[in-house]
């Protein structure tokens, strides 16, 4: 009779954005054992809310499947001596497979073994399988908690195994395994029995715990869509953060909350990036695009006096507001242009001087490329006055506290300075793109200052001898390679980037003798994202 397996981690709260593939991990290595097992089963989902993983196997066999293999063994000839007695290669193969000599055949001049693995008990194989699934998880980062050598993403609380209603013994870190889970932290019991497998989800649910992301995401969606429709608004929408917000609630009520009108003063970026960035709130539009004082945000937990957590997330966002303001008028005392001076103070990378330091090698680079590319004449002015005022964002208050708003608020403050839009959207543009999917520079100046600026840092920090190695990339190389690649290939320049490379470790006083290993690594680099 087939029988559903339920087997649940209870942990301290874990980072958002380590779930999605925690839970993708959870499902593969619960499949590939029970496959490598030979225990069939009907599904396999996983389940994950922040302060818990959970695995749900449905229609799992009582055991496994008789095994049957046929192992080729010596040549006959070998195995058996001119009066047909078996030598000592036949005895020992048989001995191995676990056969008597006589049990073996004789096909196509080679001897075989024929032997059955009887199955085993769905029981006994998922005692052995579920610690395994514990340490077998990988973590951006673990945890270590008390004196213990485990180690998890999370401390672990509580641990969940049923087969069916039977609990399958499973140990770690000093927690044992039972049929109680916990509900949710403040609207949920202690404690919860869980009867079956079959009844985790509905139990959970009873106890203020949504525990299908899926349905949760969909639920929060829908919640949000309602609100704006009710205000005449459109959400700004963005799906990573939908993600984020899926899994750092456990029951999901959204609430529409609101800043005063001066605000709307500030450019939009000022006001949208602590909203979603540092506040998780989604920020609204009315119907031609234009940011309303309001927004929107998800509690975890009931609508009860859900007008106080709105208060709350208000007093919150109008702190992290009046800290944009402030920046943006303080900021605003002096043009880009006269925060050149500045980039002296801030280091670009140990030993290879300071962001003016940079600034100067991007403007020479810049010129080579230009030739390289046969960059026109108006773009070539835009990019050098860009070039000049690239950096210069680094050194106001706004993105010292937003550091997510570089070239962002020096684009807005080139055009507050009364730059031509051309000048400012290449400063934007050189930061592009930023990640993986994200959009491309459309500007000439744009595409040139991107591509600059990341030869620049990739042949800076190769000449340190920091090249990637492994999962190991601080300083990104990989994806502004992938990025200078994905802006070549979008654009109708047929240029080698070698005299690039070698004009910028002349520009960073690259030892001769070291300059042409240097640029063969730079080349293998290059190639092989290309390839990959």
């Amino acid at each position: 009779m087939a029988k559903d397996l339920l087997f649940e981690i209870g942990a301290e709260e874990i980072p958002a954005g380590f779930m999605p593939h925690i839970l993708g991990q959870l499902k593969q290595l619960a499949e590939t054992k029970l496959n490598d097992a030979h225990l069939p089963f009907e599904s396999i989902a996983t389940y994950g809310t922040p302060r818990r993983l959970a695995l749900i196997v449905k229609g799992l066999a009582d055991t496994s499947a008789e095994i049957s293999e046929r192992h080729k063994g010596p040549s006959a000839s070998i195995a058996y001596d001119a009066d047909g007695n078996a030598t000592k290669a036949a005895i020992g193969f048989a001995r191995g497979k676990g056969l008597d000599v006589a049990d073996l055949v004789i096909e196509d001049g080679y001897i075989y073994a024929e032997t059955k693995t009887a199955g085993v008990s769905a029981k006994d194989i998922v005692t052995d399988m579920l610690p395994q699934l514990i340490t077998g998880l990988n973590f951006p980062k673990s945890m270590h908690w008390g004196n213990l050598d485990a180690k998890f993403v999370r401390p672990v609380r509580w641990l969940v195994a049923l087969l069916d209603e039977e609990v399958i013994p499973v140990e770690f870190a000093t927690v044992k395994s039972g049929n109680v889970t916990r509900g949710h932290r403040f609207l949920g019991a202690d404690e919860i029995t869980i009867k079956n497998a079959a009844s985790y989800v509905d139990t959970l649910k009873e106890n203020f715990v949504m525990v299908d992301q899926d349905a949760r995401r969909e639920l929060i969606s829908k919640q949000l869509h309602d609100i704006a429709a009710s205000k005449n608004a459109s959400i700004v929408w963005d799906d990573d953060l939908l993600e984020e917000i899926n899994y750092l609630v456990e029951w999901p009520t959204a609430l529409c909350g609101g800043f005063e009108e001066s605000y709307l003063a500030l450019p939009d970026a000022a006001i949208i990036t602590p909203m979603k960035d540092h506040q998780r709130y989604f920020p609204l539009v009315d119907q031609n695009g234009k940011l309303l004082p309001m927004f929107l945000t998800v509690r975890n937990g009931s609508d009860h006096s859900i007008e106080v957590v709105q208060a709350g997330n208000e007093r919150v966002l109008r702190a992290r507001l009046d800290d944009a303001k402030f920046f943006f008028n303080e900021d605003r005392k002096k043009p880009l242009i006269d925060r050149q001076d500045g980039l002296t103070k801030i280091v670009f990378q140990e030993g290879l001087g300071n962001l003016a330091d940079k600034t100067e090698r991007l403007l020479k680079l810049g010129r080579v490329f230009g030739e390289e590319c046969g960059l026109h004449e108006d773009a070539a002015v835009v990019l050098e006055r860009a070039t000049e005022l690239a950096k210069t964002d680094l050194t106001t208050g706004m993105v010292t506290e937003f550091t997510e708003l570089q070239g962002v608020m020096g684009k807005e403050y080139a055009l507050l300075d009364g730059e031509s839009p051309e000048v400012a959207e290449a400063i934007f543009e050189q930061y592009l793109p930023r990640f993986a999917g994200d959009v491309l520079p459309q500007t000439e100046a744009g595409k040139v200052l991107s591509i600059i600026d990341k030869v620049d840092n990739i042949v800076a920090t190769f000449s340190r001898g920091l090249i990637p190695t492994g999962s190991q990339d601080p300083y990104a190389l990989r994806r502004q390679t992938i990025g200078i690649l994905n802006i070549l290939l979008g654009s109708e320049w047929n240029i080698s980037l070698r005299p690039i490379f070698k004009a910028s470790m002349e520009l960073l006083n690259v030892a001769a003798d070291k300059q042409e290993e240097l640029l063969n690594q730079v080349e293998e680099f290059f190639t092989l994202r290309l390839k990959n």
